[in-house]
């Protein structure tokens, strides 16, 4: 089986009750990039997107941020 790398951007937002322009604002990456990273349209992470996204949101623990899924193979 497959594996997939999901950014939880979507239950981040949720559970912090922004919006993702609002995350955009905050870390200053453009607000397609972020859509694309919470839809799982990006095949690329780039790592300090994901620093700045921690920081803020908090996250002390990257799995908060980030897990690894099975996926059926296609």
């Amino acid at each position: 089986m497959a594996k997939q790398v999901v950014i939880k951007i979507n239950e981040l937002l949720k559970r912090k009750g922004i919006s993702l322009r609002e995350l955009s604002r905050l870390t200053d990456i453009r607000h397609a990039a972020l859509s694309e990273l919470a839809n799982h349209k990006r095949q690329n992470v780039n790592f300090g997107h994901l620093e700045r996204i921690a920081e803020a949101f908090d996250i002390k623990d990257i799995r908060e941020l980030i897990q690894l899924i099975d996926v059926k193979d296609t």
